[in-house]
């Protein structure tokens, strides 16, 4: 069995669900102080938010490549509906099960596996560093993870040229899509106030909900942009309409929407906030918004970083390699104003399902391609 199916499948056997570590991170920590990287522990938080964090570093000089990973895992949900057990990992035709392997257990086995294989064939960096970031946050509300990580980082001196978070990026095969960005989330909270009264006397109260449905209306309906070379159209979506009222023969006293919207780099928090409140504005009715960001938009610009991990992928897999921002959010989102970074990872096809899997030869090629993405960045950079 390859180094990389056996400390996945160590992995997957720690039950680390957000935000309990159950060793994962103690375990990723003693194989790469075998082979000669520092190891740090970092938790953040108190109590019940303690989140454990690892960063590891071998070499002490520029240029910096740094992993970014997580250990933590979303919850397995009914185990008994799971074919062989969430944390008790099988492999069967060639497929590992487990929860994990794809998101990102077999990510982070991956790249340790890779960066240890690459110091053993090529030595301690004499003038480079490799590091990894792991955090145990990155499932649940990534508040004392990766993002308190990289401010010790940068107060430690351990700031990277570049980054690579191992993300499942590809939707079916891997190869398909390196993540060069992400959209941001802008969440809302809209409210509408009337007066509650009598459905047969309309005229002593003031009902709230047909002026909330013509809000919502025009909120969906409108066209924000229309994307870019990078980046889909910014899209609003309505989550929940909510009115506390449980009789029919009364007209409710307020009513109260939530939306998302998930926003390209043409806009920011402040400039969608503004928007939104200049299109409610135009209906002449009163209303009350409240908005806050989940995450921004980010995006590495097509270059020499980008191009080292898509000339690495392209060495392992067929077919043309495409730059996306899709998707969800993901621990990237915290590099960008340290470094420039990228995600590529494994095949996301069952990722926060039951019987989630990843395909034995997809992590091994994996673990090529991380290796051949350090060795070329040190080779374009001497």
């Amino acid at each position: 069995m390859s180094d990389v199916i056996e400390l996945t499948q160590e992995l997957i056997r720690c039950a680390s669900v957000t935000p309990k570590d159950e060793g994962a991170q103690t375990l990723l920590a003693e194989r790469l102080s075998a082979a000669g990287f520092e190891c740090y522990h970092l938790p953040f938080g108190e109590g019940k938010e303690l989140i454990e964090n690892l960063f590891a570093r071998i070499g002490t000089n520029g240029p910096h490549i740094c992993y970014g990973g997580h250990t933590d895992v979303v919850p397995p949900g009914p185990e008994g509906e799971w074919t062989h057990g969430p944390f008790t990992p099988q492999i069967k035709d060639g497929v590992l099960y487990g929860r994990g392997a794809s998101d990102m257990k077999g990510s982070v086995a991956a790249f340790t596996s890779a960066a240890i294989e690459y110091v053993r064939e090529h030595g301690v960096p004499e003038n480079g560093s490799i590091s990894l970031l792991i955090t145990g946050d990155e499932e649940g509300p990534a508040v004392n993870g990766t993002v308190k990580v990289l401010e010790w980082m940068k107060a430690n001196g351990h700031i990277p040229d570049v980054a690579l978070v191992g993300e499942p990026t590809n939707p079916d095969k891997l190869g398909q899509e390196i993540k060069i960005g992400r959209r941001g989330s802008l969440n809302g909270a809209l409210c509408v106030t009337g007066k509650q009264g009598h459905v047969a006397y309309p005229q002593r109260a003031d009902n709230p909900l047909p002026k909330l449905a013509k809000l919502a209306a025009i909120l969906a309906e409108h066209e924000f942009d229309q994307g870019n070379d990078f980046f889909p159209p910014t899209n609003l979506e309505i989550t929940s309409i909510n009115v506390d009222n449980t009789a029919d023969n009364v007209i409710p006293h307020q009513g109260r929407l939530r939306f998302n919207i998930r926003y390209n780099d043409l806009w920011n928090s402040e400039t969608l906030d503004a928007k939104l409140r200049e299109i409610l504005d135009r209906t002449g009715l009163h209303y009350d918004l409240q908005t806050d960001e989940s995450s921004k938009s980010f995006l590495t610009q097509p270059g020499p970083w980008t191009e080292t991990v898509k000339g690495a992928v392209e060495e392992f897999c067929d077919g043309e390699v495409q730059y996306t921002t899709s998707g969800g959010t993901s621990d990237a989102r915290f590099f960008p104003p340290y470094c420039p970074v990228v995600e590529f990872g494994p095949v996301n096809a069952t990722i926060h399902q039951i019987d989630e899997n990843a395909k034995v030869s997809d992590l091994e090629d994996l673990t090529k391609i991380y290796k051949r993405v350090i060795e070329l960045f040190f080779e374009e950079r001497a």
